[in-house]
């Protein structure tokens, strides 16, 4: 008899719901735990045998699936639309979580996570990057709203220049407006 342990976790914001199968197919254990590392760690290290762990594609995946790969004989990273079994019957998460267990026995499971490759300090610059990209385009946009609802033309990157808000700053008269121009060029800089 195989001492393989299959563990689906439905994964959320502040608890993950696991169900664990043997090798049969019978489930052992179900627990609700704290999606924070040291809680998960404790729930996997007193699970005995080989275990196989397998999750849903998510904010927290990546973190879960670097957490959790040296603590096991396998993770799997799925993704959740490919997961039909998932959208039959009732669903909950503790359904949720044993269909993910039962979809790893039966290897139906396509991996869509791979490890590090060196890749991921890229990727969070590229992603800082395009969200500091948009959040000046929103600031950008406000600004020119701002005079755009006094009727003042406001066409071009003039606006913005440093050296000119003082002369646009001035042709806002109410000082409430002038106040949010003012932080918002705060936010800007």
């Amino acid at each position: 008899m195989s001492n393989a342990k299959y563990i689906g976790l439905d994964v959320h914001q502040a608890t993950t719901v696991a169900a664990v199968l043997d090798a049969s197919g019978k489930l052992v254990m179900e627990a609700i735990v704290e999606t924070k590392a040291a809680t998960i760690l404790d729930f996997i290290e007193g699970i005995r045998g080989e275990l196989n762990v397998t999750l849903e594609e998510g904010t927290c995946a990546a973190w879960l699936h670097d957490l959790l790969e040296p603590h096991v004989h396998r993770v799997v990273v799925c993704d959740p639309r490919k997961n039909a079994l998932l959208k039959q019957g009732n669903k909950s998460d503790k359904v949720d979580a044993r269909k993910l267990a039962e979809l790893l026995r039966a290897d139906l499971l396509s991996p869509v996570y791979h490890r590090e490759t060196g890749v991921r300090a890229l990727q969070e610059a590229a992603h800082s990057y395009l969200t500091l990209t948009q959040d000046a385009t929103r600031v950008m946009n406000r600004i020119k709203a701002v005079y755009r609802g006094r009727g003042i033309a406001c066409a071009g990157q003039k606006v913005y220049a440093t050296r000119h808000r003082s002369e646009w700053l001035e042709k806002l008269s109410e000082p409430g407006r002038r106040r949010r121009a003012e932080r918002l060029y705060e936010q800007l800089d």
